[in-house]
């Protein structure tokens, strides 16, 4: 048998394996826990000034993106969309967030709402890092 590599878009095949993979390990109360979580801040016309990219993935909810107009941060607005997606990993009887950052982003933000660095990568973009984060809505 041959094999050859591309860069053919076939990505459903890979993650649907590895979904398939992973159902093995995880307990079955947890099968089945996917679910995106779109939050959007709108202003009176319908304009999005912001919002949150968040899916509920087992026992966590994980944000992807998070993003507000720079003329609106420090105005509580992203603490309203954080308290609002965290009250929802609540319903959703998630264990944690984890969420990503970047040092020039938004580290003290999420360090101010509890968030905790479990993880960093230093030299990304030569000059920053990469720092990993995550919340415990559940105490073991």
């Amino acid at each position: 048998m041959n094999f050859s590599i591309t860069q053919e878009i076939n990505r459903q095949k890979i993650e649907e394996a590895l979904y398939q993979f992973n159902l093995k390990h995880f307990p079955t109360d947890l099968r089945g826990r996917y679910e995106e979580i779109n939050l959007f801040l709108k202003d009176d016309n319908g304009i999005v000034l912001g919002g949150i990219l968040a899916e509920v993935c087992w026992n966590w909810l994980e944000i992807h993106t998070f993003m507000i107009d720079e003329e609106l941060r420090k105005s509580g607005l992203g603490t309203t969309l954080l308290v609002e997606l965290e009250n929802i990993a609540v319903e959703k009887d998630c264990d944690f967030i984890k969420v990503d950052t970047l040092s020039f982003q938004a580290l003290g933000f999420y360090e101010k709402h509890g968030y905790k660095v479990f993880g960093s990568l230093d030299n990304v973009g030569r000059d920053f890092q990469h720092y990993y984060l995550k919340k415990d809505l559940k105490i073991f």
